[in-house]
């Protein structure tokens, strides 16, 4: 199908007010007689109930359609990936002791942890139950085959999230580039843009062929979005960004851009940077803060980092366009639309 490429932004406001009515309307209970559960289902809303941006589901209904799939039948998968997400976002909030998501006070910080934790887990399990809802629509052998591919998604995206708070629990410093970006393809490519995408291929019948190259083309976007993430969460605009700025230097998180810094700098600055990221969240300073976005300035960090997305926007879209798709190329142009996007938003 050819013709004008629809707006990014509308799109995906379209698919993601066609996800939030699945979540909300058919999948996540409302009420119940008994006083807990009630506020069960409250907290269980929350998250979902916030405005996001619905990448994730966006990426899987806009591939299922560019495969040759109709957009109807992707959206009980598009919308299990949109809770897969609120899920995870409820737990990394606590393992990272974050104050803010989406510009609202994170689960943890408007009701009492464990309750939090009980509200994520609770959201897991949903996720699966609604996946068996494909049944109807795809059958059971490609329902199977989502279900195989979400096994994988949460399996890596554990892995990479297990990595990322192990180099911080054990204060590990000694890391590359590489190791980054092992830890960014675990932790975020996967359930940020390659499973979104691959869902809705198999959803839509697709080969293995495309499969794979979806594989790559995730692998790299995911990563240069990260980065791209990473970024904002230093220079971008909070209320923008929907997080506290400066988090990942409180959290101690290890990211492109203080490694770069840590490679850059004088040992005298290396030893002080590491001493303040290794200090618990709560007894870093503002000038500790202060110090640390000082030299990411001065070794402009940040700029390398943006650097390094770039090219890998560049090496994912060029993957995009050889995939030999069947479907929509409306869709096509969006998925490269939203490439451009991911590395390039202020938001």
């Amino acid at each position: 199908m050819a013709g004008k490429v629809p707006n990014l932004r509308d799109e995906m406001k379209r698919v993601k007010s066609e996800v939030d009515r699945v979540i909300l309307d058919q999948v996540l209970p409302k009420s119940s007689p008994v006083r807990e559960v009630r506020l069960l289902y409250t907290m269980m809303r929350d998250y979902p109930s916030r405005p996001a941006k619905g990448m994730r589901p966006f990426l899987c209904a806009t591939a299922c359609r560019a495969a040759g799939g109709n957009e109807e039948d992707a959206m009980v998968t598009a919308a299990c990936i949109e809770l897969f997400q609120n899920w995870i976002l409820v737990h990394d909030d606590i393992e990272d002791r974050s104050e803010l998501r989406r510009g609202e006070p994170a689960l943890h910080k408007k009701y009492p942890e464990s309750l939090a934790l009980n509200a994520g887990d609770a959201l897991h399990a949903r996720t699966w139950e609604a996946l068996l809802r494909n049944r109807s629509t795809i059958g059971l052998e490609r329902t199977f085959r989502v279900m195989e591919e979400f096994s994988r998604m949460v399996d890596v995206t554990t892995e990479g999230q297990h990595m990322e708070l192990a180099w911080v629990a054990s204060k590990r410093w000694d890391l590359k580039e590489d190791d980054y970006y092992e830890m960014c393809t675990r932790k975020t490519s996967w359930y940020t843009v390659a499973s979104p995408c691959r869902l809705g291929a198999i959803v839509a019948g697709a080969g293995a062929k495309v499969l794979s190259d979806l594989e790559d083309f995730g692998t790299k976007l995911g990563v240069a979005f990260q980065i791209q993430d990473d970024s904002l969460n230093l220079v971008g605009d909070e209320k923008k960004y929907g997080k506290a700025k400066s988090d990942d230097i409180l959290e101690g998180k290890r990211t492109l851009i203080l490694l770069h810094l840590l490679s850059a700098a004088t040992q005298g600055e290396r030893d002080r940077v590491v001493s303040i990221m290794n200090k618990r969240r709560e007894r870093k300073t503002r000038q500790d803060v202060a110090f640390v976005l000082g030299l990411i300035d001065r070794y402009d960090a940040v700029g390398y980092a943006r650097k390094r997305a770039a090219e890998l926007l560049k090496d994912s879209l060029s993957t995009l366009e050889g995939i030999p798709w069947k479907g929509d190329r409306k869709a096509v142009g969006l998925l490269r639309s939203f490439a451009k996007f991911a590395v390039e938003r202020e938001w």
